[in-house]
């Protein structure tokens, strides 16, 4: 007999699968679970590329501009000259077409002509490192090397041109970037004495009886042209020059508080000439006698009562020509 019980059949579910996350919501997954990697990740990037920029970059940036630059010393003022110091006062123009003007602090300054030995060191100022920047250097230098001064001295005078090296090693900063050390190293070509060459003596005249100067014996006054096409002032003191006719002594010249400026000097002079040297050579040359002038290597300058040799030097170095008609000048 057929059960009246319902039969009961058992129905599995099945469940639906779950909708794949979107890339973005992926990417913002592994980002809350690795967050942590991609810090330090990030930090080593930075670091990577900024140290090498700093550190590298920067300082030979800095390094190569002030390569570049140049510097042009516009007046330099030699005064109140010691045997082994003067006063310096210069005036120098930084050039520089770099986009960056960094600024270059205080530093000592090694000068000498350029081959040759150090003579003295200069503190420089801070500057801010623009183009058309103005430095002056007002400072009294001991001369570390007197004879080194001496043979800077001599250049002058015997030379066209001269080379100044001006070298130190100062710190320089822009910015916010750290301070860094850089080597500043340079060479100045400068305008010099050329062996005063277009000296003369524009006028001369005898001195007699009361006019004559009894503390030097000077029996002839007179006027000399002394060119100077450089940018240099020199204070030399009283100096003292030879004067000689085929390689005898004649006599000597003397100007007092002798101060070159850049341009013509037109200076007063005494000389002391031994009229019986002379009467053969006036005889001899009837349309002016060649005299020579000249001074010693040792005393030739003398400031504040002492012998400055360096300057002595330099006018012992050189050798001036002119032509005296002193038979006219007597008659």
């Amino acid at each position: 007999m057929a059960s009246d019980k319902p039969e009961v059949s058992e129905v599995g579910f099945v469940e639906g699968s779950s909708p794949r996350p979107t890339f973005g919501r992926r990417v913002l997954n592994h980002y809350k679970r690795w967050w942590w990697v991609h810090v330090i990740v990030t930090i080593v990037v930075v670091l990577v590329t900024t140290f090498p920029l700093v550190y590298v970059g920067y300082p030979n940036i800095a390094q190569s501009d002030i390569n570049a630059s140049t510097l042009e010393i516009k007046e330099m003022i030699i005064s109140d000259p010691t045997p082994n110091s003067f006063f310096l006062n210069q005036t120098q123009v930084i050039g520089s077409h770099s986009i960056f003007h960094p600024t270059i602090y205080a530093f000592d300054a090694a000068l000498s002509l350029l081959g040759a030995s150090i003579f003295a060191t200069a503190k420089v100022p801070q500057v801010k490192a623009n183009d058309g920047t103005v430095v002056h250097i007002a400072q009294s230098l001991d001369l570390s090397d007197v004879g080194a001064f001496g043979g800077f001295a001599t250049a002058v005078m015997q030379n066209e041109e001269i080379k100044l090296n001006i070298y130190g090693k100062p710190d320089l900063k822009q910015g916010g970037l750290p301070k860094i050390g850089v080597t500043y190293n340079k060479t100045v070509t400068m305008k010099a004495l050329n062996k005063l060459d277009g000296f003369a003596i524009t006028e001369m005249h005898f001195l007699s009886g009361n006019s004559s100067n009894s503390s030097n014996g000077a029996n002839f006054g007179g006027t000399v042209y002394i060119p100077n096409p450089s940018v240099m002032t020199i204070t030399m003191g009283n100096v003292t020059l030879d004067l000689s006719v085929e390689g005898n002594s004649v006599g000597t010249s003397y100007l007092t508080d002798l101060k070159l400026v850049p341009g013509n000097n037109t200076l007063p002079m005494l000389a002391n000439v031994s009229l019986s040297a002379m009467a053969p050579y006036i005889a001899k040359y009837p349309n002016g006698v060649p005299v020579s002038i000249s001074g010693s290597s040792t005393n030739s300058s003398v400031y504040n009562g002492q012998a400055i040799p360096y300057f002595s030097e330099a006018l012992g170095s050189n050798k001036l020509n002119v032509t005296l008609d002193l038979a006219k000048l007597l008659s």
